[in-house]
């Protein structure tokens, strides 16, 4: 693999650069402090969110209230592993006990206390490394609730991909997916339980178990989510030395979107802005192309990576793999 570089300031520039990861990398190998990675949770939409986290290690929170406009950050160490959600229509009473109409965890509390989410729910899942990349994406595999995408931050490095589905899928979901009152879209596996929907039994392996319509309608709408169990090849990133934005309801700066009506069944809350609730407009292509979420939307391709983050992805690599064979 060749990687050329424009002159020479470039050259010494990634090579420091390069040097200044590595070092970083073996520090964090022979047991030196490992940063911990910063969750930010967004709520745009017009209603209450009430996020649930399942993870391990357990985090300081397994779910919280999270109000219209607001955000909570929370921390997680090297190596967590876990899942995020959004729960919506809840009704909690003042000692903290209740459930949602979407998403619940079954705990009958805020708190999920290790319990999941119960489908239909969009999920953010994350891996996150040791010193080395973060592995992340967005899941419909599990059906769909509400708008969420996940934004890396610009300190970290590699691709850093911004995923996750922006589109109403409750607006488009077809009837036999479709919760009581239209709240929720079922995945196909979760509404038929047949192996083929939920790639189980002869069909537990990427060569068997294929798109199907419904996945298609997932995947047409939100390009970058899982559609179905074996959708890695285009819905798994990577990033290193990142932290994270959860954004529940993204919306397009200057357009109305329907992601911003609160799921049918619940109320919008009191003192929303004027076009809370307001009914989508088409969009017009111009519009979509001038925006960074409009490339989330069609599935464009994230800017080219650096002939610098090449290199610093290839030697990282190769130090870790020979950390891991060292330490066998």
């Amino acid at each position: 693999m060749a990687v050329f570089f424009s002159d020479r300031h470039d050259q010494y520039s990634c090579l420091l650069l390069t040097l200044s990861s590595l070092v970083l990398l073996l520090f964090n190998s022979k047991g030196g402090v490992v940063r911990a990675t910063t969750f930010t949770f967004v709520n745009k939409c017009d209603y209450t969110v009430w996020p649930g986290i399942l993870g391990t290690p357990k985090m300081e929170a397994t779910g919280f209230e999270l109000s219209k406009g607001g955000s909570r950050t929370f921390q997680a160490p090297a190596g967590w592993s876990g899942r995020f959600w959004g729960r919506t229509g809840c009704d909690f009473d003042g000692s903290g006990q209740g459930s949602c109409s979407t998403a619940d965890c079954g705990s009958g509390q805020v708190e999920c206390n290790g319990a999941g989410a119960t489908p239909p729910a969009t999920l953010a899942e994350f891996t996150l490394g040791t010193g080395s990349q973060d592995f992340y994406d967005v899941s419909l595999v599990d059906g769909y609730n509400l708008p969420m995408i996940v934004e890396g931050s610009t300190g970290g490095s590699g691709t850093c991909t911004t995923t996750g589905c922006v589109a109403d899928l409750n607006r488009s979901c077809p009837t036999e997916l479709r919760t009581q009152g239209g709240a929720a879209c079922r995945s196909a596996c979760e509404a038929f339980g047949t192996p083929e929907y939920c790639c189980s039994g002869e069909y537990n392996s990427p060569t068997a178990c294929k798109p199907s319509m419904y996945s298609t309608i997932f995947k047409n709408a939100c390009p970058r989510s899982y559609s179905y169990a074996y959708d890695d090849a285009t819905s798994t990133f990577t990033c290193i030395g990142a932290d994270y934005t959860i954004t529940f309801c993204p919306t397009f700066p200057s357009l109305k979107s329907a992601s911003n009506s609160p799921p049918k069944g619940s109320e919008s809350e009191s003192g929303s802005e004027s076009e809370s609730g307001s009914e989508t407009e088409p969009v017009e292509a111009a519009a979509l192309a001038s925006s960074w979420l409009a490339n989330l939307a069609i599935g464009g391709a994230s800017a080219k990576t650096q002939p610098c983050f090449v290199l610093q992805y290839a030697l990282i690599l190769a130090i870790s793999l020979l950390h891991f064979l060292l330490n066998l």
